[in-house]
């Protein structure tokens, strides 16, 4: 269902979930370019992008959410016909943008009238109001990242390596979101690419510094996350080494040990054996070997 706010000429349309028929009515009321109506069709996320016409431009967006454990971030898109006198949103998983959209068809329900004058207008609080919840999500990764640099040293490395890797992967999901698309804003900022409107130039110059901004802090989380998981491999491999050095030490100490007393327990003729002290002696043979190899490595400092 293709549901619209009207304001004088301005429309704007929201589609949750486009039918084929929903698509088929778009192109044929407005002319769009079939290769975009082909997008809006694709199941799949494709690589964000603007496609610039003569009257209109195309945009597919990605912006982060999470999960609904809240602990995954997944990657939610959204797609933009954007014209000089009418803009059209749909996308079959972003519920911010069908969120803003309710609320501004109530408004408009209500008789009043939307603060907006133009389609570069409403495209401006439809993508600072995305930016405000990824805004968000990004500080809740960055506190992610804080938290995995303290549980590095914790006791219990299942829970660390855990929160380390979920940490990590969020991390990754952010940086596939905004890496293609900061060539995309900039383009917005710098004027490459045109709008409808004039005077908009300050307004996509703050969309860029709040998407340079959230980058910079993904970037940099990125950086540690990536050090802390090397940090937690090395500490986790000294441990083992540690583990294995003195393992390898009560080894060494107890192989010429289990010789004597397998040699003792064989059924042949050995020195000593008759001597009425003769348990006293290997015992205190064995007992005197033990103490010169744990002599000999403390002083060569291997334990």
């Amino acid at each position: 269902m293709i549901e619209t706010i009207k304001l004088g000429a301005l429309r704007w349309s929201h589609l949750f979930r486009p039918t084929e028929e929903e698509l088929q009515g778009l192109q044929e009321y407005y002319h769009f370019h079939p290769l975009d109506i082909e997008d809006c069709k694709s199941p799949v996320n494709l690589r964000p992008k603007i496609d610039t016409y003569h009257d209109y431009h195309f945009l597919i967006l990605h912006f982060p959410a999470m999960d609904l454990d809240g602990t995954f971030i997944e990657t939610r898109e959204i797609k933009v016909f954007w014209g000089k006198d009418f803009l059209i949103t749909m996308g079959k998983s972003h519920w911010l943008v069908k969120e803003m959209f309710k609320k501004e068809q109530d408004i408009a329900l209500s008789g009043d009238k939307l603060a907006v004058g133009s389609s570069d207008a409403l495209l401006y609080r439809i993508l600072d109001y995305l930016m405000e919840d990824t805004q968000k999500i990004v500080a809740l990764v960055d506190k992610s990242v804080n938290e995995c640099g303290k549980e590095l040293f914790s006791r219990k490395p299942e829970k660390a390596i855990e929160k380390i890797s979920i940490t990590r992967k969020n991390v990754i999901t952010l940086n596939t979101i905004f890496k293609p698309q900061m060539n995309l804003f900039n383009k917005l900022q710098s004027g490459v690419i045109k709008g409808f409107a004039d005077n908009m130039e300050d307004y996509w110059g703050d969309v860029m510094d709040s998407y340079q901004r959230e980058w910079d802090i993904v970037e940099d989380a990125g950086e540690l996350i990536s050090g802390y998981s090397r940090t937690f491999d090395s500490l986790q491999v000294n441990k083992t080494n540690e583990v294995m050095k003195i393992l390898t030490l009560i080894s060494s100490i107890l192989l010429p040990l289990t010789f004597i007393a397998s040699l003792y327990g064989m059924n042949i003729k050995l020195p000593i054996q008759d001597h009425p002290s003769s348990f006293l002696i290997v015992a205190g043979s064995m007992v005197t070997i033990a103490i010169l190899m744990l002599v000999y490595f403390k002083i060569r400092k291997w334990m």
